[in-house]
């Protein structure tokens, strides 16, 4: 088989949020967004269910009812993009919470929805989404009447402790909110980390869930073994991949893994000095580029041609990656391919 084995340990995931949980007073509630980053939503979502989250939180109306599907009725499902034209019908029927970003999407939510809940989304300074603050102050008794279930906001740099943005936003969210009666949320998993000033009533983990950064401790939730096709000898002096790239020095056994940029391993991590992928506790550097289905590694050090080779796990994460193609994590995630064979361990 040249399949890919995309291993997601579900118990890990639970764990990751059980850890979370533990470090605010707060609510936990549980970010979903892009099939579960990349994991599968349903699957995802069954399994933090279990371990305890009730308000989850997705981009779209059509990711929302894909995870009702997967929940059925109880929990809170959130959309961060709130009501978009044509979404009234999916938000009634999978009873999911719009997060209204402006005076439109109000007007909408109120026409088409008469009654119907939803939430509050407050731009504290990233200039992303949300009413601005002439905008909240303008609407806030209207929007307020209706009793949100949540006011929200979100930080743009969480991940930087010390970045003066953190503290610009928190005030600028405590401005903005103070003296409502709505439970409020500011914190995803970088704003839980900085501390109880930042957690309110409701956190939203996301990338930490998942075992990535600024949740340094997070549990690996992602393996991904692929399988080797060939193994070669190659001769001091030859070249490897496209371009010519790398050049031998000496004579290098050298094995073809299935796998390459289709399938979300981007293409920057080709000729990284650093990149490379493992085999148990042995380091197998990656030589020359990544292909659109094939990566070339360095298995010199093995004594005999491995099965396959391991290039997420315990020893490299996500970030890890990501580091190698001047990315992050997220986009390392929300990348791996529809190919992979998906094995979720619970």
């Amino acid at each position: 088989m040249s399949t890919a084995k995309l291993t997601i340990d579900l118990t890990a995931l639970a764990d990751n949020w059980r850890a979370l949980d533990r470090l605010s007073e707060s609510e936990t509630g549980a970010v979903v967004k892009a099939d579960g980053y990349g994991l599968g939503v349903a699957q995802v979502g069954k399994a933090l269910a279990m371990a305890g989250a009730r308000k989850f939180f997705v981009a779209q109306a059509e990711e929302g009812l894909a995870l009702r599907r997967a929940l059925g009725h109880g929990p809170e499902i959130n959309v961060f993009s709130g009501h978009m034209a044509g979404d009234a019908e999916l938000i009634r029927s999978a009873d999911l919470i719009p997060m209204i970003n402006s005076t439109d999407q109000l007007l909408r939510q109120v026409e088409t929805l008469p009654g119907h809940v939803f939430g509050i989304q407050l731009d504290s300074g990233m200039n992303r989404l949300g009413m601005e603050p002439a905008e909240w102050a303008a609407l806030r008794d209207i929007a307020l009447a209706q009793r949100p279930p949540l006011v929200m906001s979100h930080l743009a740099c969480a991940d930087e402790p010390e970045h003066p943005m953190n503290a610009a936003q928190l005030q600028s969210f405590c401005d903005m909110t103070q003296g409502i009666d709505a439970p409020r949320s500011l914190a995803a998993t970088g704003g839980i980390l900085l501390g109880p000033a930042y957690h309110f009533d409701v956190t939203r983990p996301g990338i930490g869930l998942y075992g990535g950064l600024p949740f340094a401790d997070a549990q690996t939730v992602v393996t991904l073994d692929l399988p080797v096709i060939q193994t070669r000898t190659v001769a001091a002096g030859e070249t490897i991949g496209y371009g010519n790239t790398w050049t031998a020095q000496a004579e290098t056994q050298v094995a073809t893994v299935s796998g390459g940029y289709a399938d979300g391993l981007l293409r920057a991590m080709g000729n990284a000095s650093d990149a490379a992928f493992y085999h148990g506790d042995i380091r197998l550097p990656i030589l020359g580029r990544v292909s659109m289905d094939l990566i070339t590694v360095d298995v010199s050090s093995l004594s005999e041609p491995p099965e396959s080779l391991r290039l997420l796990g315990d020893a490299q994460g996500v970030d890890t990656l990501a580091d190698w193609a001047g990315t992050i994590g997220y986009e390392i995630l929300t990348s791996l391919g529809a190919r992979f064979e998906r094995i979720y361990r619970s």
